[in-house]
């Protein structure tokens, strides 16, 4: 397997995103914003194939929408719950901009480029090119070191927020700063798994560690490791069996982590 090419680049990209996920991710659920995930995948979608459409880099569009789409959820503030219908209803929009898009890009596009919107919806791991790969391998690093530098003191806001913010923590922009983070992991994680299935790998292994453990450095690093099991069980998967597709067997792994973990969460008690 790791003979050819193809499957290297997807599991060094694949690996990258599946830190900056799990690390990423471990806050989103701490924070309960979950939601933000969700509500990104629809972000991703429109921005890629509006950048298509206009003859431009799809990654472009993508990463733009989706920084964008973070930073502008977390100017909402509490409006940007799950339970908001003005939030809901935005992100529903959004999604039908994304299909206007498809069908614009469809109509005029070449035939050649016809799978665009399949690739964002889904995800086109097995054929990420060298480059692609250096691009998620600086991404990766970048969004581990912004978080990094903000974990301390995005912690003790996501613990408690007024307390952070009585004790000079500048929580709001913090928040903003995250969400951002989180448009760009989330970009990061489209390439890899599709806008449809990006918020399994942000989810689902952080959520296992939060059944787990307690204990904050504990978590972060559980959960950087689900997400990265997650990746190379689904990538081995679907390279024994290549009629599997390769991001629902990354999904379904992070799905299986997280269901195994809940039955195991009983056993939080042993580890903190």
């Amino acid at each position: 397997m790791l003979a050819q090419e193809f499957m290297r680049n997807a599991l060094v990209a694949g690996s990258f995103v599946a830190i900056a996920c799990g690390l990423v991710g471990w806050f989103v659920v701490l924070r309960a914003q979950v939601f933000a995930g969700d509500a990104l995948s629809h972000v991703a979608f429109t921005g890629a194939l509006a950048a298509a459409a206009l003859g431009i880099d799809i990654r472009a569009g993508l990463f733009l929408a989706t920084i964008l789409g973070g930073v502008v959820m977390g100017a909402l503030g509490d409006r940007a719950r799950a339970d908001d219908v003005v939030i809901g209803t935005l992100f529903a929009w959004t999604l039908g901009l994304g299909v206007l898009f498809l069908t614009i890009f469809t109509t005029n596009g070449s035939g050649s480029n016809g799978t665009a919107g399949v690739r964002v919806l889904f995800g086109s791991i097995f054929g990420l090119s060298t480059t692609d790969v250096r691009i998620s391998v600086v991404l990766a690093v970048a969004a581990v070191a912004v978080l990094a530098v903000l974990g301390r003191p995005l912690l003790f806001a996501s613990l408690d927020g007024a307390v952070a913010a009585a004790q000079g923590v500048p929580v709001r922009m913090i928040g903003l700063v995250f969400l951002g983070l989180v448009g760009l992991v989330a970009a990061q994680a489209t390439q890899a798994v599709g806008a449809l299935l990006l918020l399994g790998l942000l989810a689902a292994p952080a959520g296992a560690a939060h059944r787990l453990t307690g204990r904050p450095y504990l978590g972060l690093g559980l959960s950087a490791l689900f997400a990265v099991g997650s990746v190379w069980l689904g990538l081995t998967l679907s390279y024994v069996f290549p009629t599997l597709p390769p991001s629902t067997m990354i999904i379904s792994t992070a799905v299986g982590i997280y269901v195994t973990a809940m039955s195991l969460s009983p056993l939080r008690r042993l580890v903190g």
